[in-house]
């Protein structure tokens, strides 16, 4: 594969790349964009709804207004009507907790310098709305990604027959209905910390499929996984954590499924050489940055971990550039 080599200028423009995301996440996290809804207003009206100084909130609009992200017409400000979906915290299509979880992990990498010397993330502050604010976002920034491409990427799976689907650390549901939207007899059990299966609640409450979703909290570093489902799903989980970690996490999946169920794990599987697919090395570096000892990881080292938990067949069922590769692996049935 050619690539266009690297010019001078390219790495000079690498180093503002930063600038137009903090000017989008700053605003995020001033709730600046649900302040204005769908109003026109002063830097004057901005800035005493969102108690900030009015030099500073004058800056920040023009930039945004620079951006093309807020309409300026002489002196008041809105978000463009096409945006607002985007921009509402509140709209089923915003994009706003991924841009809040986003600069979550732009506190981690502006560290790396330090992370690369000491071989562990550099504390990082919370964001101006806290850190329980910051860790809801990344839940919710989680249905963010996964929702435009879950129906697709379960389509390409058929996916495989299943009664009961346990969705290993599953957050608010957005895998799960997927899989409950294909299979619409079967069951499923989400296990995710508590936090996070308090938006599976809220998200799921008035869901039609509400009844056949069972939620369960507990932690899969401490806690045995629930018994008695024949399909798991272990999606976005494993390049946060180390080879040993997952192999124990895979041992206890395979513990908690029927004979014959099927492990399917989404994540980046990175070629032998680690420089492909891009993406994947970026994430190995956000994985550096803001966890102990997470990575990205090959297909062979998948296939090593999952045949040590005593799963068999491993197979890469679907490839992908980005986190929506899916390896699969069955546990052998009783009578084997």
């Amino acid at each position: 594969m050619t690539t266009k080599p690297i010019t001078r200028q390219d790495l000079l423009e690498w180093g503002t790349a930063f600038m137009s995301g903090c000017i989008l996440g700053a605003a995020a996290e001033l709730e600046l964009f649900d302040a204005l809804g769908k109003q026109q207003l002063t830097g004057e009206e901005i800035a005493a709804k969102l108690g900030s100084d009015l030099r500073a909130t004058r800056i920040l609009l023009d930039a945004l207004a620079a951006l093309g992200v807020l309409e300026k017409v002489e002196d008041r400000y809105s978000v463009p009507a096409s945006l607002q979906p985007s921009l509402s915290l509140h709209h089923p299509e915003t994009i706003l907790p991924m841009v809040l979880h986003r600069m979550n992990i732009f506190r981690a990498w502006a560290q790396m310098a330090w992370t690369v010397k000491a071989g562990i993330p550099a504390p990082r502050p919370a964001s101006i709305r806290g850190w329980e604010a910051d860790r809801d976002a990344f839940v919710a920034a989680m249905h963010v990604v996964s929702s435009p491409v879950a129906d697709s990427l379960v389509a390409k799976l058929g996916p495989p027959p299943f009664h009961h689907l346990l969705d290993v650390g599953g957050a608010s549901g957005t895998w799960t209905l997927a899989f409950l939207g294909a299979r619409p007899n079967a069951v499923a059990t989400i296990f995710d910390l508590p936090h996070a299966i308090e938006q599976a609640k809220r998200r799921l409450a008035d869901h039609p499929q509400a009844k056949q979703i069972h939620l369960v909290a507990g932690d899969f570093y401490r806690d045995p996984l629930p018994a008695g489902a024949d399909f798991a799903w272990v999606s976005a989980i494993a390049h946060q954590h180390a080879r040993e970690d997952n192999r124990a996490l895979f041992a206890k999946v395979f513990q908690a499924l029927e004979p014959g169920g099927k492990i399917a794990i989404r994540d980046i599987v990175m070629a032998p050489d680690r420089t492909r697919p891009l993406q994947g090395a970026l994430f190995a570096v956000n994985m550096l940055v803001a966890t102990a000892r997470g990575n990205t990881f090959t297909f062979e080292e998948f296939c090593e971990d999952l045949i040590s938990a005593g799963f068999n067949s491993p197979e890469l069922v679907v490839r992908s550039e980005d986190m929506n590769s899916v390896i699969m692996a069955t546990k052998p049935s009783s009578s084997a």
